[in-house]
């Protein structure tokens, strides 16, 4: 089976290199709403197409890296079931955060790629080599983003942001014929 995954040329170049991706949560892995049950606990829905993304990243030796501003037992939860295991809870000031990561990776800006979906996530966003919002981001993100989504944040934007860099890694194909064995 041929990939039917395609994007523009100069997209891929400039996606190309990468070894880390940022992801925001609220309104990139989920679709940004907040649900609390009676008794105060943050509850979250998250899309599996956007999971089994980050797990086809870490086969291809791209490192997917979470930095949020909310911390909950149920994200930990889900991110501990794919496997991510660099993360950053209850970080507002996310660029300091990505810094360490890259750092701790041996890795520069110029190798790592981000999605955000608000202002929180820019600071991260401006300095990666190449950055991704969803198509419901608010508007100054999609304004800085290298590419947005067709997809919504929690439905399938992240990914898509994983597709393409996985396409622009030329892992994708090998990937899929994997999948189809």
């Amino acid at each position: 089976m041929k990939p039917v995954m395609a994007f523009p040329a100069a997209l891929l170049l400039k996606a190309q290199g990468i070894r880390v991706a940022f992801f925001d949560v609220d309104g990139v892995l989920t679709d940004g709403g907040l649900y609390f049950s009676e008794l105060g606990e943050t509850l979250k829905r998250f899309n599996t197409l956007d999971g089994h993304g980050l797990k086809l990243l870490q086969r291809a030796e791209i490192v997917p890296v979470v930095i949020t501003g909310r911390d909950s037992l149920a994200l930990r939860s889900r991110l501990a079931a794919l496997g991510v295991v660099h993360t950053h809870f209850g970080t507002e000031n996310k660029a300091p955060a990505a810094l360490q990561t890259l750092q701790e990776l041996g890795l520069d800006w110029a190798q790592a790629a981000a999605m955000g979906d608000d202002w929180p996530d820019l600071g991260v966003m401006r300095q990666c080599a190449f950055s991704c919002a969803p198509a419901n981001a608010h508007a100054e993100v999609k304004a800085l983003a290298d590419h947005v989504t067709a997809e919504h944040g929690g439905m399938g934007a992240a990914r898509a942001f994983c597709d393409l860099l996985l396409v622009a890694s030329g892992r994708y194909a090998d990937l899929l014929e994997d999948a189809l064995r």
